[in-house]
């Protein structure tokens, strides 16, 4: 057992050696298998160890990538990314963050809470974290500090603004969890819906307080032709989010099939706005394709991963010293929801998910401290969305918080890197906030779900 412990321990420094050396995810999660596979061969061989890794049991590999490719609920994977991509390029975001500004220019804090809510609709309609951070960043920014808000407020709206689509349905997370963790994401997807609102919510209130009051010189007069371009600008948006997550939630589409319908309606809006052209569409194939390869490329080596750490027991040690702890069911998640906020500083969300996930949600799955009628493993729903929410910090937490770096490379000279981590760390707290209400009350969380199912 201790010579077990000792590998996956090394395993564990080899994989930090590989990511923080700069070789891509996918390759040091497979390379990482491999090379703690001919290092139980090699101790077999020389010290007459009895590690059971070997390259037939590797060849294991090859059913679990078929399992994976046949997997319906991926398929919603590249038409989610296409629609993102898609809305990305159809002009609608400019046109909301023009509207949103005349409506919120006399009112305390209103230009950050024009980004804030123009992010909330970019959450539910697109989901790709990395296009509306530079988006917001690109729309918002310079106006922002043109009008004296404080560079850390901008930039932390900025952040936080595009990071709710990592929790807002339909999220790519959340399609990623459910697969870990064997669960329905229709029940994630409405699950996931109260504690985001709520999360921006409490955004919105932090803005309106922090963000100093316009000057007399910055109120203009309330006119009733503002309301209707904003009226005229939101409704694609709140079409399209109805046409996915409606038809979810009344049972009329599986995700699957709700991400076609999304797709579809993304293309259909480009068309309106008249910006799909034959460049267009060749990009946004593209850049699906290209996605859609990264994330499953990660996919295949975390299975590798996973299963070299299974053959050396590592789930069953990890378990064991979970179990080991004495703690009561409420602390165990509480010691895994730490753990998960931990390794969001030096990880990504999708290495956690796809190698921490598939170790504990077992173990959480067994806990009987959450019931919900109508609701299918309800547990592991309330510790999805609970996860989900902790790893929406891996995006703003320095150093490897992605949202950060993604501003970063497009906000003006005078934003320096400190001034990005000091604006964020208020929106930290609020999640962390947000955080233990979805604990401690459940109901938040499962409420929804089990509506949808009756």
């Amino acid at each position: 057992m201790q010579a077990e412990v000792l590998m996956i321990g090394l395993m564990f420094v080899t994989l930090m050696s590989f990511i923080f050396s700069g070789i891509p995810i996918a390759f040091s999660l497979a390379g990482c298998s491999f090379l703690t596979t001919i290092l139980c061969l090699a101790s077999n061989s020389l010290f007459g160890t009895d590690f059971y890794p070997d390259f037939k049991i590797l060849g294991l590999l090859v059913n679990r990538i078929y399992g994976m490719m046949s997997n319906n609920i991926l398929v919603a994977l590249p038409m989610f990314i296409f629609m993102g991509a898609m809305l990305d390029k159809s002009g609608i975001a400019q046109k909301l963050m023009e509207s949103f500004q005349k409506i919120f220019r006399s009112v305390r804090g209103g230009l950050a809470l024009a980004v804030t809510l123009i992010g909330l609709l970019l959450a539910a309609s697109t989901g790709i974290i990395g296009a509306s951070v530079v988006l917001l960043a690109l729309m918002s920014l310079p106006t922002m500090l043109k009008n004296h808000y404080s560079k850390e407020l901008a930039t932390g709206t900025v952040c936080a603004a595009g990071c709710l689509g990592i929790l807002i349905p339909p999220s790519i997370m959340l399609i990623i969890i459910a697969d870990q963790l064997n669960i329905s994401v229709g029940d994630l997807f409405n699950g996931a819906v109260i504690p985001g609102l709520i999360l921006t919510s409490l955004y919105c209130i932090y803005i309106y307080f922090a963000a100093q009051k316009p000057s007399d010189e910055a109120k203009e007069p309330f006119d009733w032709q503002d309301v209707k371009e904003l009226f005229f600008a939101i409704i694609p948006p709140l079409l399209l989010m109805t046409l996915v997550l409606g038809t979810i939630f009344f049972g009329i589409a599986t995700p699957t099939e709700a991400s076609g319908l999304g797709a579809l309606g993304a293309l259909l809006l480009t068309v309106k706005t008249k910006n799909l052209n034959k460049e267009v569409l060749e990009e946004t194939v593209v850049e699906t394709g290209k996605t859609t390869a990264f994330i499953l490329a990660i996919l295949i080596g975390a299975a590798a991963f996973s299963l070299t750490l299974k053959e050396l027991n590592g789930d069953k040690i990890i378990r064991a010293s979970l179990d080991n702890l004495a703690f009561s069911d409420h602390s165990t998640v509480l010691v895994i929801l730490a753990l998960v906020f931990l390794l969001g500083f030096i990880l990504d969300w999708i290495e956690i998910s796809l190698v921490l996930l598939p170790i504990v949600g077992p173990l959480v799955a067994k806990l009987a401290i959450v019931n919900q009628d109508g609701v299918d493993k309800p547990v592991l729903v309330w510790f999805a969305i609970l996860v989900a929410v902790t790893l929406q910090t891996s995006f703003l937490t320095p150093p490897v918080g992605f949202a950060l770096f993604y501003l970063k490379g497009v906000a003006p000279p005078e934003i320096k890197l400190s001034h990005i981590y000091r604006g964020v760390v208020p929106f930290i707290v609020i999640q962390l906030v947000v955080l233990g209400m979805l604990f401690f009350f459940p109901e938040i969380i499962l409420w929804l779900p089990s509506l949808s199912s009756d």
